[in-house]
């Protein structure tokens, strides 16, 4: 059985692994820098450069590619959308891939990359009954992945799990995505520092205004932190009361904060629709920032 290959194809780097199949080990993991700024095509002349580097690594040539990325590909129009890589947008990158590369490719967005090599190497692995679990991105940016019997959900649209997107205060700060107070407006990182910043007139990251909450010496800190377990609980049942997942696991920045798992786990009960009860496992990642390239080999 050939190993299988993945690209995590990010704003500032790309990276590729080569895993073997059964036991998933890692037999070449090599990454280079994006350099966006140069543009569509040279992107893509960055993957095949990768590509023939791990090759020579690998001694072996894909046979097929999976590519994780910051956007998804249009199931309808078959270009990218809604990616923080901007040269990405409205191209067609699998098409253009598959005929730069001379081999087939599947694309998925990273936070579906995520979820899938979670649920199936990581942290997953210690719940082996979760048949529903919903990867969670919460850091610089809020998404998500839906996987279903280890196989992604992705929707009609393309946009399965896209629960960062969903509007959280209707006449909140206006996001990039073109509506008003999308959660990734309300508790992403940059959004909880915003926050600081309005009620203290000081600017902290994130780990500084955990710290003053923890040692109760600042209410503005307390606040922000209140408002993520809050705001947390309220966006989140809103997939819970949908999809009902066995398994919530929350990579990212913010998932760091172990207030999540207790604080932000007794504010759930206060939205689910079910009485006030909740007891499926909210947990953090295992695999840190090999989820992206190992997902996208999964696929």
């Amino acid at each position: 059985m050939k190993n299988i290959w993945g690209i995590d194809l990010g704003g500032t780097k790309i990276e590729c692994a080569v895993l073997n199949p059964k036991t998933y080990e890692v037999i070449v993991r090599k990454r280079i820098p994006t350099e966006a700024a140069g543009g569509y095509d040279h992107i893509l002349n960055q993957v095949q450069k990768l590509i023939s580097s791990v090759s020579e690594e690998a001694e072996e040539m894909p046979t097929h590619l999976g590519f994780g990325t910051p956007g998804v590909l249009d199931p309808e129009t078959k270009v990218m959308k809604n990616c923080n890589t901007t040269a990405l947008n409205g191209r067609p990158l699998n098409k253009d891939l598959e005929a730069l590369l001379k081999v087939p490719v599947k694309l998925a967005n990273d936070a579906n990359c995520f979820a899938l090599a979670e649920t199936k190497m990581g942290a997953g692995k210690n719940y082996p009954g979760a048949e529903v679990v919903f990867g969670v991105i919460l850091g610089t940016g809020v998404g998500g992945g839906l996987v279903f019997n280890k196989k992604i959900i992705n929707g009609h649209h393309g946009i399965g799990g896209e629960w960062g997107h969903n509007v959280l205060e209707e006449n909140g700060y206006s996001c990039y995505c073109g509506k008003h107070g999308c959660v990734e407006t309300v508790i992403s990182g940059p959004a909880l520092e915003r926050r600081y910043f309005e009620l203290a007139g000081q600017s902290l990251n994130l780990s500084e205004i955990l710290k003053k909450h923890e040692s109760h010496a600042d209410a503005e800190a307390t606040k922000v932190i209140d408002r993520l377990l809050e705001n947390f609980g309220k966006a989140i049942s809103v997939v819970i009361n949908i999809v009902d997942p066995d398994l919530i696991i929350i990579g990212g920045g913010v998932g760091n904060i172990d207030l999540l798992y207790t604080e932000g786990y007794e504010r759930i009960k206060k939205y689910i629709f079910n009485s006030g009860r909740f007891n499926a496992t909210l947990c953090k990642p295992l695999l840190g920032d090999s989820a992206g390239v190992f997902g996208a080999a999964l696929l």
